[in-house]
């Protein structure tokens, strides 16, 4: 069946410059512009998601999902111009006075039951919403701003449709009221928010370019948006208002500076990468510290300076080393945990993890109201409301599996009573609480939830929660224990499927076998550079007998006594082709040649070397001691021929470990050498330029578990980083289909440096969570001492 294009369909509308009579009639105007263009712009809208379903449907036998994706396919033929209609009715009838709340989640304090259903629905508006503030947010502002000085200067409603958030809740709700899934709007979301990040932009901008024609506040200044107080969306959650377009949390319009991150590198992200907000600024060495007259602002730095500028109002040094109030401080240690907490029931008497987390942000919302009654100055105030919006911003994520999202609200009162007695936790970037929540969430922000919402990994996280909420009065050291802990646990649970741990098995025997191969050449180049060693014994010694003694030492040890018999070979045949200006050397050699002939084929044997190739190398030695009975020469100083026996007897104590030399290896070696399948292994081996110093400290530092996109032989796949090597050369990332890509650290900094390996996840979930918070804080600075 091959798809046809459907055709446009458009909705009747004027769009009218005229001036309106009065300042409700201009309002109204506005309002009515708004919904007609938002209108026109969705017009074209479903053309590109038709297309955009076509073009899945071309790839239809690799879809992850085919059922659902040819299920809405063919759904959307039918219901395209219903979901155009639907939500420009839905849209107009917001426009009046007495128009019905949207079926999202109540905004009283009163507990309602609310459906699953109505919370997606409002879970993804929220998200289109935050997508299109964080491209438009002075448009949006400027517009709400502008609204709200014509007569009768009343706040807008939370249900006014010049939210975004409420034109978005139109079109996911009308989604599923066409018969859609909440699931068949992922196979949506990119295109529709590209289309409406770009077309709302310039809606907005027109409306406000007609209110300043009409003299509605030609300008408007920086502090007349500062004073903005946020609208309350339909969930009771601030909507971003009065957020400046270079508020941390707009991040299309970040101003240049380090990404704060949980690591100790300068301007790292997530996965330790040194990125900046401005990708154009240049990158921090490893370990360097940056003029305190150039170093660009990350956000902890804002926090840190935000908290501090408050400190002289208390009279209180600017480190804030001060204890905080008893009775805070002994309310947050008798505080009850929060009824209805996930994962505290029996199985049979849970509840959806969606409904708990409603629950949970109400409860804990509550909490941070109570403490801030019993706080003693604005300083612990901030502090409170700042973990508080970090908290929250965390519970929104719904990236991250509510179950564990519920387990990361567990960490806010003992996260809280943290920030409250060491100030460090705002001013490292690697202090250990924030590490552990950046870890954490790192190996659940996947880009298939379901794909690694294991119960190992959930009954590792609530055990860590647990943990932490039982040494209340540890400190950073608990946070630092279980991250450790956590860490350990990371290296077990991401190699526990048997097709990972056989691969990671191959891997190990690959970088002992390569490792000990290239150590070995690099100790006989270094012991016989001065010795009369002829040519075919260097290169034989060189190219071969290094793969031997690598080989058995990898099958039996270093120790073993057929090693040991192999390592001896090297230094005998170095002997034995040596000049032989006495007799008694001669015949020495004569009665040792059988032994040392079959040794050399023995060791061969090992390489899997066919017989033709090994008789080749034997012709070619046997030729060589040939000569050396008639060298005329000085003979080699057996004092030399010991001190290299001595060399190679204890070659494993020489390793290196710096991983600066890539080792010669691919899937077909593997094969030969090891006798081990490899079929399910790709050997990256090709792409990417010579890495920078930057690069290899960032390609040595990556966090496991992490999750990023690879494209390698012109294929982008999802990968997660599961296997560091002993070493510190092998690196081992896995694909959900089962399939496992071996880099060594130089070709991984070269694809990093290349862009060929992308993390997902730029910024760190508790950068993140901060600057969303000092976003909604900057945006209305009242709720501090509220």
């Amino acid at each position: 069946m091959t798809p046809t294009r459907a055709p446009q369909f458009k909705i009747s509308c004027m769009v009218t410059s005229a001036p309106a009579q009065n300042t409700s009639q201009l309002a109204a105007h506005i309002r009515q512009r708004l919904v007609d263009e938002a209108a026109q712009s969705m017009a074209v809208l479903i053309g590109l998601v038709e297309l955009h379903l076509t073009a899945l449907l071309k790839d239809f036998a690799t879809a992850a999902d085919q059922k659902l994706l040819l299920e809405t396919w063919t759904l959307y033929q039918n219901q395209e111009k219903n979901w155009l209609e639907g939500t420009a009715k839905a849209w107009r009838a917001a426009l009046k006075p007495d128009a019905p709340q949207p079926s999202g989640l109540p905004l009283s304090n009163t507990l309602e039951l609310v459906s699953t259903e109505a919370v997606e629905n409002q879970i993804l508006a929220s998200r289109l919403a935050l997508s299109v503030m964080e491209v438009a947010a002075s448009e949006v502002n400027d517009l709400r701003k502008r609204l709200k000085s014509l007569p009768p200067h009343q706040d807008l409603s939370a249900q006014d449709i010049v939210h975004p958030e409420v034109l978005a809740l139109a079109m996911v709700e009308q989604w599923g009221r066409c018969g859609f899934s909440l699931e068949s709007w992922q196979l949506i979301n990119t295109v529709v928010q590209h289309h409406i990040n770009a077309q709302w932009r310039q809606i907005y901008a027109r409306c406000n370019a007609e209110l300043v024609e009409q003299g509605v506040m030609p300008v408007i200044a920086p502090e007349e948006r500062a004073k903005s107080k946020p609208v309350v969306s339909a969930d009771g959650k601030p909507a971003g208002e009065g957020q400046s377009p270079d508020a941390p949390g707009s991040y299309g319009r970040q101003v240049a500076g380090p990404v704060a991150t949980a690591s100790g590198l300068p301007g790292q992200s997530i996965h330790g990468s040194p990125g900046f907000a401005d990708r154009g600024a240049p990158a921090w060495p490893r370990g360097a510290s940056y003029p305190s007259a150039a170093r660009p602002m990350g956000v902890l730095d804002r926090v840190g300076r935000w908290l501090t500028d408050m400190a002289p109002m208390q009279n209180f040094p600017p480190t804030f080393q001060y204890a905080p109030s008893e009775p805070l401080m002994t309310a947050l240690a008798q505080r009850p945990a929060p009824a209805g907490f996930f994962g505290d029931a029996s199985g049979a008497e849970q509840p959806l993890p969606e409904l708990v987390l409603v629950q949970v942000a109400g409860d804990l919302k509550q909490q941070s109201t109570e403490l801030k009654k019993l706080a003693k100055n604005d300083n612990e105030k901030a502090i409170i409301e700042l973990i508080t919006l970090m908290f929250q911003s965390i519970l929104q994520e719904d990236r991250i599996p509510p179950g564990i999202r519920v387990w990361f609200a567990r960490l806010q009162m003992p996260v809280l009573s943290l920030a409250l007695t060491d100030p460090n936790f705002f001013n490292r970037h690697d202090h250990p609480a924030r590490q552990l929540i950046d870890h954490m969430g790192s190996c659940v922000l996947g880009f298939d939830a379901s794909a690694i919402n294991s119960e190992d990994l959930a009954a590792e996280i609530k055990r860590v929660v647990q943990v932490i909420e039982q040494y209340p009065d540890a400190g950073e050291r608990v946070y630092q224990r279980v991250y450790d802990e956590f860490k350990e646990f990371l290296k077990s649970f991401l190699t526990q499927k048997s097709a990972t741990q056989k691969v990671v098995g191959v891997a190990q025997q690959v970088e002992q076998k390569e490792t000990l191969a290239i150590q070995c050449t690099i100790e006989l180049r270094n012991q016989i550079k001065e010795m009369p060693v002829r040519d075919g014994i260097r290169d034989f010694l060189y190219k071969v007998w290094s793969d031997v003694i690598a080989v058995a030492s990898m099958r039996q040890g270093g120790q073993h006594e057929t090693t040991l018999a192999l390592k001896k070979t090297a230094t005998d045949l170095i002997w034995a082709a040596s000049a032989k200006p006495n007799r008694a050397d001669r015949a020495q050699v004569i009665a040792d040649l059988p032994g040392l002939l079959q040794s050399l084929r023995y060791g061969m044997s090992l390489l899997g070397l066919d017989g033709e190739v090994q008789d080749g190398h034997i012709k070619a030695i046997s030729d060589i001691l040939a000569d050396a009975f008639m060298s005329k020469t000085p003979a080699i100083d057996m004092a030399q021929i010991q001190t290299l026996a001595e060399r190679l007897d204890h070659l494993e104590d020489y390793f290196s470990n710096d991983g600066a030399e890539e080792l010669p290896l691919d899937a077909q070696s593997i094969e030969d050498l090891l006798g081990i399948d490899a079929s399910d292994l790709e050997v990256v081996s090709s792409g990417g330029a010579e890495a920078n110093p930057v690069m290899m400290a960032w390609a040595q530092n990556l966090n496991l578990g992490a999750w990023f996109t690879l494209n390698y032989l012109e294929q982008v796949v999802q990968v997660q980083y599961v296997w560091r090597s002993p070493l510190g050369h092998l690196h081992l990332f896995s694909s959900v289909v089962g399939r496992s890509y071996l880099i060594q650290t130089t070709r991984l900094a070269a694809y990093l440096q290349d862009g060929l390996l992308k993390p997902q996840e730029d910024v760190s979930l508790m950068v993140r969570a901060t600057r969303d918070a000092m976003a909604k804080l900057e945006a209305n600075p009242a709720r501090l001492l509220q």
